[in-house]
């Protein structure tokens, strides 16, 4: 019977080739520190909650925000890496606002009445610090003309490009990402703010993974960072470091939505 596990980095993917540059030592690091079952490929997920709900998942990327309900008890907290993009800040990130050039001279406060776009309303990037940034803006709940799900940030970003909504809020290591390996996702667009800071994208076990394989994550993750092996794909991806942190740190995400809900504005409208 195959037990090996899943192991997967879904969440930045403008430049697959280094992530798969990466894997191989990764991989080694997983099975230095005695790792079982470390799995021979990476997994490349369509279905992220059943992906996430995986109990025998070994390693992946979530969302910081479903990461604080959706997941809550379901995913263990591994750490995250620290990336080198505009609005990073240690284990911090931001999400950018996004909107085409002709825009470029306006506030967020500009865009009362004009059309938003957002990849997903579990998302901590995309709706979550959004929608905390709108509500001090909003009237009666209110604030767009229209909110539209994509699906997905570089869908999010092409429905700006392309006219059908105005502005989004893309985290800064995609939108940084996308800047570097696929220039064309973001022509024609520019920033005009950026959200409030939260920790970055939870690296995440299952939930049957045992406290000490989790603490074997931790050292293969941290060695991976500082393998001189893997610096030139780790540039390419822009991770800089890995550090561990509490659960109690993505307690923010939880306070931005309490804190729009307080303010008359509980969904992005």
């Amino acid at each position: 019977m195959n037990t090996q596990r899943s192991v997967a980095l879904p969440m930045y993917l403008s430049n697959r080739a280094a992530l798969l540059a990466l894997w191989p030592g990764l991989r080694a690091h997983l099975v230095r520190a005695g790792i079982a079952d470390v799995p021979e490929a990476l997994d490349w997920p369509q279905d992220y909650p059943a992906h996430w709900h995986d109990p025998q998942l070994l390693l992946s990327q979530s969302c910081g925000y479903p990461l604080s309900h959706a997941l809550a008890g379901v995913a263990q907290l591994v750490g995250v890496f620290t990336y080198d993009a505009p609005g990073c800040e240690g284990i911090l990130c931001r999400s950018q606002l996004v909107a085409r050039q002709e825009h470029a001279h306006c506030t967020l406060a500009d865009f009362r009445g004009l059309r938003v776009a957002f990849n997903s309303d579990d998302s901590q990037s995309g709706y979550n610090a959004l929608r905390a940034a709108i509500a001090p803006l909003a009237h009666e709940g209110r604030f767009f003309a229209s909110a539209t799900a994509t699906g997905g940030h570089a869908a999010s970003l092409a429905a700006v490009q392309q006219g059908r909504a105005d502005l989004a809020a893309i985290d800064c290591v995609t939108f940084a990402g996308l800047g570097r390996d696929m220039p064309q996702a973001v022509a024609g667009l520019c920033t005009i703010g950026q959200t409030q800071p939260y920790p970055g994208l939870p690296l995440v076990t299952g939930s049957h993974t045992s406290a000490s394989e989790v603490l074997a994550l931790q050292s293969a993750l941290a060695a991976v960072v500082r393998d001189p092996a893997a610096a030139e794909a780790l540039a390419v991806l822009g991770i800089t470091g890995f550090e561990t942190l509490p659960l109690a740190r993505y307690q923010i995400c939880v306070d931005m939505r309490l804190q729009a809900a307080a303010l008359g504005y509980p969904i992005l409208a």
